[in-house]
């Protein structure tokens, strides 16, 4: 009986089977890539705001302490967004005739609070406590970035899972001292995996549990 397909029929046949497993696993990696880039993530993207809060002209220029508008940062699961009276604690005084600053004196005279863009916003199905982290030695940077260089916030990090599980496999290289948390200048030492060991037992970092789903997925 004769030959049906050509011989070459089974050199086009392995090529054709080893190309679809080099493309899907490139899909894959496109994929992969695609979920880690700024377009699903937002990381350094800008968002509009209502008013154009400078934190660099604020922290970095004027020294003003993160909790002095984030002020239940310590206490709660929430950083806190300031009232407009915390603006106007200063702003009644300087800059009083502001265009800029409009929709801050008309959020005080009526009441209204202003309707600030959310930049940091985990899923819905991730837990986060502030005021843990904070009372652990986790600094306001090393989540936010150099908030205090930023004349726009945007979202530094990607806040993907594997970003949570790299610190909570090693919590030693993030850690430090409760006194630095809002030091926005702090730089780890060269000797930074022991002294984070050594606040991971001071602070009692339990790193046995920190992998578990149920800390973050509750």
């Amino acid at each position: 009986m004769a030959q049906i397909f050509h011989p070459s029929t089974n050199t086009v046949s392995k090529l054709t089977i080893f190309g679809a497993v080099f493309l899907i696993g490139g899909l894959l990696w496109l994929l992969a890539e695609l979920n880690r880039s700024s377009y699903v993530t937002q990381a350094n993207v800008v968002r509009p705001q209502p008013v154009p809060f400078s934190h660099k002209h604020h922290v970095s220029g004027l020294g003003i302490d993160c909790r002095y508008c984030h002020t239940a940062v310590e206490q709660s699961a929430f950083a806190g967004i300031p009232s407009t009276s915390t603006c106007m604690n200063c702003h009644s005084q300087i800059w009083t005739n502001s265009p800029m600053l409009e929709p801050v004196r008309e959020s005080y005279r009526t009441g209204q609070p202003l309707r600030w863009t959310r930049v940091h916003n985990l899923a819905e199905f991730a837990y986060f406590n502030h005021s843990i982290h904070v009372n652990k030695g986790v600094g306001c940077a090393t989540c936010h970035g150099p908030v205090d260089q930023m004349p726009l916030v945007a979202q530094e990090k990607s806040l993907l899972m594997e970003w949570c599980l790299d610190c909570h496999r090693n919590p030693e290289q993030y850690l430090r001292p409760r006194e630095e948390v809002f030091n926005m200048s702090w730089t780890a030492p060269a000797n930074q995996s022991e002294l984070g060991m050594e606040l991971v037992r001071k602070y009692n970092v339990r790193t046995e549990q920190l992998t578990d789903c149920s800390v973050c997925h509750r």
